[in-house]
């Protein structure tokens, strides 16, 4: 088994994959000032919980936040005894990033529409929403051909209640009509029935650019995936564990032609 870790800007997903299959999953807080000891210690007490012992022969790392890569990369070396894959602009792997600054583009997109185009062996747009929402575009063949980035629907949300001093926080659920009668269904309409229009426009805007007649699978996967997916009528399918996935792959495919 493997241990694929992608660290996001607010939450860091660990998975623990046997093959492609994720059999275990935890989510934590990002925190770039932990140690490669400390870190070491957070992912040996989670293993210890497993019913089985669990076999580590490697792990991979999608990180979008360079400070806590090193310590990350550090605590799982020596959980496995080996140096980690750490996937990036750079990584040998079997997509082509068909945009102006290749390298700048985040280690999460990159593995997403890895895992997706090689799923699926089709055009797909995937929607990840996390601390950012992103729309991501893959052909079957492989060909990144870039995408979107906005505002994730917490931050939208956080923004909101900071700067307005009558409007308290309110769980991000839909409310059951637009038209809201209190100032908490008026917030949730607007948060989050309009984060939902956000994501039905952009995908629509996206499949108009497309750059040949296929009609790309709409993915939608990040914490809020399902729960959006409900509310959208341009996501097609919800798959939570695509970037742990995508990290599999990406540890499969570096490590054989490495060897």
């Amino acid at each position: 088994m493997i241990l694929v870790i992608d660290a996001g800007n607010s939450e860091t997903t660990v998975g623990l994959c046997d093959g492609l299959q994720v059999v275990e999953r935890w989510r934590l807080t990002t925190d770039a000032s932990r140690t490669p000891d400390e870190v070491f210690l957070v992912l040996r007490a989670l293993l210890a919980d497993l019913p089985t012992p669990a076999l580590l022969t490697g792990a991979a790392i999608g990180s979008v936040v360079p400070g806590a890569t090193s310590s990350l990369a550090g605590a799982c070396a020596k959980l496995t005894g080996a140096a980690p894959v750490i996937v990036d602009g750079r990584s040998a792997l079997p997509i082509t990033l068909a945009v102006d600054e290749p390298l700048t583009v985040g280690a999460d997109r990159i593995i997403n529409t890895l895992a997706a185009s090689r799923l699926h062996r089709k055009d797909c747009i995937v929607v990840d929403l996390g601390t950012a929402t992103t729309f991501d575009c893959i052909t079957a063949d492989g060909t990144f051909l870039g995408g979107v980035i906005a505002p994730g629907v917490q931050i939208a949300a956080e923004s909101l209640f900071r700067r307005t001093s009558k409007l308290a926080a309110t769980e991000l659920v839909a409310p059951a009509k637009v038209i809201g009668t209190r100032t908490d269904e008026c917030i949730r309409a607007g948060v989050v029935l309009g984060a939902a229009e956000s994501i039905d426009g952009l995908v629509r805007r996206i499949k108009k650019e497309w750059p040949n007649t296929n009609e790309p699978l709409v993915i939608a996967t990040g914490g809020l995936g399902a729960r959006f997916a409900e509310l959208c009528d341009e996501i097609d399918q919800v798959d939570p564990d695509l970037t742990l996935v995508g990290l599999a792959m990406a540890h499969a495919l570096l490590t054989t032609s490495s060897k």
